[in-house]
């Protein structure tokens, strides 16, 4: 398997909701160049991969996110300043389970 381009991308803001908010739950947004970069596209969903742990998000594009940032929301364990990387969720893999092994 080719391994992909998939630069790092730093954290430049995190937004935490509260309950009641339109808004809510784990997105990362950035800009049109670093999706087409990744090849995801508005509302596909990528594993976010921080120092800490990795989580699934909604990609939402955003133009005002400057090149090579990334604007984190109501994802655990990150924090402004902090290096990720976007890896998109691959549904073209089987799926193995334990009744097929």
């Amino acid at each position: 398997m080719a391994k992909l381009y998939n630069p790092p991308l730093q954290v430049v803001h995190f937004i935490s909701s509260k309950p009641g908010d339109a808004s809510r739950g784990p997105e990362i947004r950035l800009n049109t160049y670093e999706a087409h970069v990744r090849t995801v596209h508005e509302a596909e969903l990528v594993w976010v991969y921080g120092p800490r742990r990795h989580e699934l998000a909604a990609v939402h594009i955003d133009d005002a996110i400057p090149r090579g940032g990334v604007v984190a929301q109501d994802i655990v364990g990150l924090a402004p300043s902090e290096i990720v990387r976007l890896v998109k969720v691959n549904t073209d893999r089987a799926i193995i389970t334990p009744s097929h092994a």
